[in-house]
């Protein structure tokens, strides 16, 4: 007879209060106290995923989570993952393959069944570990939608996990976030809320500790720490929320050598370009709103869960004419993924895999045409650009065939067996090119040569800040940082007393 592993549950008051961050933090700081840990999220809703060593996808939040747990990701640690197509409709990734095109209604039908996947999931890891840490999904208390919730409270009832619950101070409302979370629960669920955490504290903690004291006696439950804000390291968001209303940004008034990235409607993966906030004198701006770019070194065009309606909305916008103009004048221009797609021709939709089916023309800055259509690719993907080695991923839906120009990149492999293949595109002037490859700029090798493409040849990244390495690095500084503000010791108290199954 063995033991499975006990769990652990981060729950939030609502939305982006640092749920993700919080999990991480405890799977590096319990992995360096010799524990065997793994993440688990049961349902994300997140158009930012990536692809795991067998070919799977899954929502990068919990592959951050494992890094930070220094092991491999697994789809059973993000069993079902939903990847917004439009305001209502939503792409179905079941044990890392797309499973279904769904409507919030139909949805909810698969819920029973989506459950049992989850637990399913969730088992196979307690086979494999000592702790799970459970992250949740939005607020635990959205009564709602609480007969439906697979993620929250009923899965933390179903691994018998103590519940931490994480509110968020910088937005405001920190008490009432906490006690009217509580007073939306019925008493069996209050109960499994053993305490709470306080994020994104400002100022003197010293300062709180009456608050502290308030929520102690008020809910007759433990403040486990209260973490403040962070700017000496960087860990890669969940989803969009960070960039929401990107401001405009003028590079030549600030002083800046700065590239743009769109904000498309639905972008996907814009974390492919973190290793670029990280290198010294490169200001990496986000814009939403459209405006000149003639003072950019380049512009980027990020993946897109959505490729034909994002081309409809950068024609109907007006930046269409910004990039295409800055392209005709010599600017740098990049595509990646859904990106790239735009880039070309004509985006063809026959089989309405992303909406109603048809054709959409494309910004015409690549002699490329995508013909969107089953099955997924998901890869594991390692290349060669210019003699300059990387390994990203490759997530998409369809196939681009070049109609001119050049292939970008070599491709050595996929999935880990060998190959002799190309990807992506560069136009006759060199200016204009695309890829398929999300996590192109990890390799420091590869963000050095598109750097000197775009002349900027002076730039070099910190390679110590630079993709996987930056990452593990940064895991190492969260893990400090929370150590510093959380009660560790209290913390593994509460796992050391949770009733643990066995496995026959």
């Amino acid at each position: 007879m063995a033991n499975k592993a006990v769990c652990i549950a981060v729950l939030g008051t609502g939305s982006d209060v640092g749920k993700s961050i919080v999990t991480s933090a405890l799977c590096r700081i319990l992995v360096n106290k010799g524990y065997r840990v793994a993440p688990f999220k049961a349902q994300n809703m997140s158009n930012n995923s990536g692809v795991t060593a067998d070919g799977l996808e899954m929502g990068r939040a919990q592959i951050v989570q494992a890094e930070a747990a220094r092991i491999a990701p697994h789809v059973d640690m993000n069993p079902v993952l939903l990847k917004p197509t439009s305001d209502v409709g939503s792409q179905v990734v079941l044990n890392g393959k797309a499973w279904m095109e769904a409507s919030s209604v139909s949805y909810y039908e698969k819920k029973d069944y989506l459950f049992a996947e989850s637990c399913a999931a969730l088992d196979r890891l307690r086979d494999q570990y000592d702790v799970i840490v459970m992250e949740g999904a939005g607020s635990c208390a959205e009564v709602n939608l609480m007969a439906n919730d697979i993620v929250n409270l009923r899965c933390a009832a179903y691994a018998d996990a103590p519940v931490i619950l994480v509110a968020d101070i910088d937005r405001g409302g920190v008490f009432a976030q906490i006690v009217g979370t509580l007073a939306c629960l019925d008493a069996a669920q209050q109960e499994q809320i053993k305490g709470f955490m306080v994020n994104r504290f400002r100022g003197d903690i010293k300062l709180f500790q009456d608050g502290i004291d308030w929520i102690e006696q008020k809910t007759g439950k433990r403040v486990y720490g209260v973490l403040p804000w962070y700017k000496h390291f960087h860990i890669e968001a969940e989803d969009a929320v960070v960039i929401e209303n990107a401001p405009s940004y003028v590079p030549a008034a600030a002083g800046d050598t700065a590239v743009a990235v769109i904000k498309l409607p639905h972008i996907s993966n814009f974390n492919d370009f973190d290793p670029l906030m990280h290198i010294p004198g490169l200001h990496l701006a986000y814009l939403q709103q459209p405006q000149d770019l003639s003072a950019f070194k380049a512009v980027i065009l990020p993946g897109s869960k959505s490729t034909c309606s994002d081309l409809d909305w950068l024609r109907a916008s007006g930046w269409l004419d910004h990039i295409t103009v800055f392209a005709e004048n010599g600017g740098h221009v990049l595509g990646v993924c859904g990106g790239y797609q735009m880039l070309g021709t004509w985006v063809h939709d026959p089989d309405g895999i992303e909406g109603r089916p048809g054709s959409t023309e494309g910004i015409g800055l690549l002699p490329v045409e995508t013909t969107l259509k089953a099955p997924k690719t998901t890869t594991l993907t390692d290349f060669s650009w210019a003699g300059q080695q990387g390994c990203g991923y490759e997530i998409h839906m369809g196939q681009t065939h070049l109609a001119g120009g050049q292939p970008l990149v070599d491709v050595l492999s996929r999935n880990q067996e060998q190959c002799q293949d190309r990807d992506g595109c560069v136009n006759d002037n060199g200016n204009v090119i695309g890829t398929y490859v999300h996590g192109f700029f990890d390799s420091p090798s590869v963000t050095r040569h598109w750097l000197r493409l775009i002349g900027l040849d002076g730039l070099q990244p910190e390679e110590q800040l630079h993709g996987p390495a930056g990452r593990d690095k940064a895991y190492d500084q969260l893990a400090e940082h929370a150590a510093q503000h959380l009660d560790i010791e209290a913390i593994l108290e509460l796992i050391d007393t949770t009733t643990s199954g066995e496995q026959a």
